[in-house]
């Protein structure tokens, strides 16, 4: 059976609303972690708060920050699926949907650049990235919103050639200069490489990645260590309150480009709001985060 207009607008809905309730299981798990090891009194204190906001949020069906940021999604469609109405299409209108019945009402944030007015509506709203899953016969869905504390700090420069100790200089520049504005522990992605535009889409997917789950590269491996742990001994802490955990992780991907090297900068809240769902050919719907 095709995957119609329908099944899109529906799932995008779902998971949009899906990602305001519930905080990642990873995520969750590395708070949990960072309050068991955080050495400031204060800044544990701050995580065990953050901890029981998310348990609230889920529990009780409430949004676990006000700030619902706008819907910013990653579809990749399979190359054995057969596609039937306007897809593109759906993405809005299930945004569109989920307005005109989300309780509590989501606050306008979808702002003109141009002009500053904020609405519900917006020229390329939802931001979508579409990607092709060769052999697949799913549309698999990942939905992130992008809110203040996930957009506002994040950066990119464009080196020639850079060393390794560039790079990571660049970066921890990038976080002095957040400081603690984008509600740490934060979760932090690096592109390097590529061109402009496609250094800036593999900072974004490092962000996509879960706590916890190694990169295949060691050199990126080690990078992510040491930026960590520098990240962590700046000693803004869990909301500014001070402290060892300012990031839960750092995540990096790269891609060949030219001898001009782009790196890229991007932060997801102590939130780190993340759902993912694929929708199958047969009717099935597996929802994965």
């Amino acid at each position: 059976m095709p995957i119609t207009y329908e099944r899109i607008k529906d799932l995008t809905a779902q998971l949009y609303a899906w990602s305001l309730r519930k905080v990642p299981d990873d995520t969750l798990e590395a708070l949990r972690r960072a309050r068991e090891t955080e050495s400031n009194p204060v800044a544990q204190k701050t995580l065990g708060i953050l901890l029981r906001s998310a348990e609230m949020a889920e529990t009780q069906d409430r949004l676990v920050c006000s700030d619902s940021g706008v819907p910013t999604f990653t579809i990749g469609i399979g190359t054995a699926t057969r596609l039937e109405g306007n897809i593109k299409q759906a993405v809005s209108d299930g945004f569109d949907a989920l307005i005109a019945t989300s309780s509590p009402p989501l606050l306008k944030h979808v702002t003109n650049p141009l002009t500053n007015e904020r609405g519900y509506r917006g020229k390329e709203m939802p931001l979508v990235t579409w990607d092709l899953l060769d052999g697949a016969d799913y549309v698999d869905i990942t939905c992130q919103p992008k809110a203040l504390g996930s957009g506002r700090w994040a950066a990119m420069e464009i080196f020639t050639f850079p060393t390794l100790e560039q790079i990571e200089g660049y970066v921890m520049n990038c976080v002095l200069k957040a400081g603690s504005q984008h509600c740490p522990p934060v979760n932090i992605g690096v592109g390097i490489g590529g061109s402009f535009d496609y250094c800036a889409k593999l900072a974004a997917r490092a962000t996509l990645r879960q706590y916890g789950t190694p990169n295949p590269d060691p050199t990126l491996a080690a990078m992510e260590a040491r930026l960590l742990k520098a990240v962590n001994a700046t000693g803004f802490g869990p909301m500014g309150t001070g402290g060892d955990t300012t990031a839960l992780g750092v995540h990096i991907e790269y891609a060949a480009g030219h001898g001009f090297t782009p790196v890229a900068v991007a932060f997801n809240c102590w939130i780190n709001r993340r759902t993912r769902a694929r929708l199958y050919d047969d009717g099935r719907v597996e929802r994965l985060e």
